[in-house]
């Protein structure tokens, strides 16, 4: 495990694209100047030592004299020491709706894109919770096991696409299913379900809501993506709408938020129902009701030292500067007479 300390260095590194183009710029000038005023056969006589390549080499070595001296302001930390610490905290698994009705922009820049905005945004504010990942259409997918790594998590998270399951529909009890896995303990009090999604799911019309929700013993939170209004699915081809998605009729699909749904959902299990309209306030009544749950207790391994590893990058530094400095742009004798780089 390692830690970036100082990541703002990073910055520094614009001045190697600067550093390039500059040189090409410069070599540009001096080839259309030269040929101007002289011609190559008799510059080759008048300046025979002069080396063509060896500027490029100095380029080269300064590069890499900006690049490590960027990695030792940066000072990487590798971790030394590992320890199994306890925490406490709520295992909350976030189930996205992927299907295509998330495509839908009435809520910007679409719905799928404001749910992993959302989940974005809770996974920063937590503490010592650990999370999981699951998509759903007319299927679940688990995506990541429960895990306290925020960093990984947040990268599955922004992997989630409408095309990454084949059935298209909405199952929301399909979620809730796969999320009863996820959790290593039935008889805890603190398992989390946050269903991101618009509701409209066509699977759920004949069966008992109530009483499956109830049965599943999680908490389960809704966010409500989309506008009651409704509006259409476009279809796009390198982001420029194509067309939006038709029924079998040939009519446009209007896509509309089930309010009622998740609110039945939420209710039937002692959770909440949220409109996902404004990330700032979801983010913050997600975050209150997390409080307010009873905490389990839960060992993980972290490591609690780390140990400088900037100096290496100061000597490699120093290093492509010295290699810098002694390489002279005259040709030298031992390469001429080889002539390694046929100048």
């Amino acid at each position: 495990m390692y830690q970036l300390e100082e990541t703002y260095y990073f910055y520094l590194l614009v001045i190697i694209p600067v550093l390039v183009i500059g040189f090409l710029f410069l070599s540009s000038w001096r080839n259309r100047t030269q040929i101007k005023y002289i011609s190559s056969d008799l510059l080759k006589v008048l300046s025979p030592n002069i080396s063509t390549f060896k500027p490029k080499i100095k380029l080269f070595f300064l590069i890499l004299f900006i690049l490590f001296s960027t990695l030792a302001l940066v000072n990487p930390k590798i971790g030394t020491e590992l320890k199994t610490v306890k925490r406490e905290g709520v295992d909350l698994v976030f189930a996205v709706d992927v299907s295509k009705s998330m495509l839908a922009e009435d809520i910007a820049p679409n719905r799928l894109e404001k749910a992993k905005r959302i989940v974005s945004e809770i996974i920063n504010k937590l503490n010592n919770d650990r999370v999981g990942v699951i998509a759903y259409a007319a299927s679940a997918l688990p995506i990541l096991p429960i895990t306290d790594d925020y960093s990984t998590a947040k990268t599955f998270l922004q992997s989630l696409t409408t095309d990454m399951l084949s059935s298209q529909g909405t199952a929301v009890l399909e979620s809730i299913n796969v999320a009863k896995e996820f959790y290593d303990d039935e008889n805890q009090t603190n398992r989390v379900l946050c269903i991101l999604s618009d509701g409209e799911d066509h699977q759920i019309e004949n069966q008992n809501i109530t009483e499956i929700v109830k049965n599943s013993g999680i908490t389960i939170i809704t966010i409500g993506l989309g506008s009651t209004k409704g509006s259409p699915i476009p279809l796009k081809e390198n982001d420029i709408v194509k067309s939006y998605k038709k029924d079998q009729n040939g009519d446009v699909v209007i896509t509309k938020l089930n309010v009622d749904l998740l609110k039945n959902i939420a209710n039937s299990s002692n959770g909440i129902y949220i409109d996902g309209g404004s990330t700032e306030l979801v983010v913050k009544a997600i975050i209150e009701r997390l409080k307010e749950m009873d905490k389990k207790e839960f060992e993980s391994k972290q490591f609690v030292a780390y140990k400088d590893q900037f100096q290496w990058f100061i000597g490699f530094a120093i290093l492509f500067l010295s290699l810098e400095l002694i390489v002279f742009e005259k040709k030298t004798y031992w390469v001429k007479k080889l002539n390694l780089f046929n100048e």
